[in-house]
């Protein structure tokens, strides 16, 4: 095959030991025709973590490990989809969220680190908690498993509008052995919540359609819009709903916890604020953007 080829594949004789750092130079260079080094570099190194177990550390020390014919064609097969521009995660059929492996495809959206601190502050604030929780606009279940799973006293629902997101959620809480109740619900058409909760949670969609044009064309192409997008006239929908929503659903002292599209922390609150929530708080990420509304639900105003 002609050196300038787009894909190379990596020929290798049956049980042949390699040097990690060898296949991985190997695997960033074919990477290198449509991404840039550092993000090329970053998946090579996942991908060998994946498909033949070689992690950080063994990468590091550049450690020897058997690379078979079966091996050697799932590495190619992966490039072959990764210079299409499919995320790695969907290549490998799972991602990482708050120290556990999920089962992700194309029907719900990567798990994010802002979702894990949406995660990490609804425990923290909780700690030996044995109440009702809601999770709304589920997709792979990554948030109401890990509550379940570090909450274990706690009682956790969750809803999704899809019934191809809920098989892959339904997936992650057997595999992951969490005790979770799901329902196929649509959110903006249902007149109310399955029950009554002391926690509600929520990732919903909230970039708005005029975004795509600041968006990487792997999360434009691959990840579900459904989960992703609304309409620039009405960016609050999920938002307004889900709060008002909550108000006849959430127990007073009730927890509401919101993440956001970082341009509306401000209106997030005031309506939340608005339906009787107190103690309501917009909260940075690591990086310093507005990213999760917190409050308190008191009453109806």
């Amino acid at each position: 095959m002609h050196k300038n080829s787009i894909f190379v594949r990596i020929r290798i004789h049956s049980c042949k030991l390699m040097k990690s750092k060898d296949l991985h130079n190997k695997i960033v260079d074919q990477l290198l025709n449509v991404y840039p080094r550092e993000e090329a570099e970053s998946i090579g190194a996942i991908l060998l973590d994946g498909d033949c177990n070689v992690n950080q550390m063994d990468l590091l020390m550049d450690k020897d490990f058997d690379y078979n014919r079966h091996v050697e064609e799932s590495i190619s097969q992966a490039i072959k989809r990764l210079l299409k521009k499919e995320p790695i995660q969907y290549v490998l059929g799972k991602a990482h969220f708050y120290g556990r492996d999920f089962c992700v495809n194309p029907s719900v959206l990567i798990p994010r680190r802002e979702t894990e601190e949406l995660v990490h502050l609804v425990i923290n604030d909780h700690p030996n908690f044995n109440g009702t929780i809601l999770d709304i606009g589920t997709g792979s279940g990554c948030i109401p498993v890990t509550l379940k799973l570090e909450l274990p006293n706690a009682q956790v629902e969750a809803i999704d509008i899809s019934a191809s997101a809920l098989i892959i959620a339904k997936q992650n809480a057997d595999t992951l052995e969490a005790d979770i109740k799901f329902h196929e619900w649509d959110i903006l058409s249902s007149d109310e919540l399955p029950s009554n909760y002391d926690i509600i949670v929520s990732n919903p969609p909230y970039v708005m359609n005029r975004e795509k044009a600041e968006m990487q064309s792997n999360v434009l192409e691959h990840e579900p819009d459904l989960a992703l997008f609304v309409e620039d006239d009405d960016p609050l929908i999920f938002y307004n709903t889900i709060t008002q929503k909550a108000t006849k659903s959430l127990i007073k002292g009730g927890g509401l916890y919101f993440e956001i599209n970082e341009q509306f922390g401000i209106e997030v609150a005031n309506e939340m604020q608005s339906k009787g929530f107190v103690n309501v708080e917009v909260i940075k990420d690591m990086q310093g953007r507005d990213r999760i509304v917190k409050g308190i639900f008191m009453s109806n105003i």
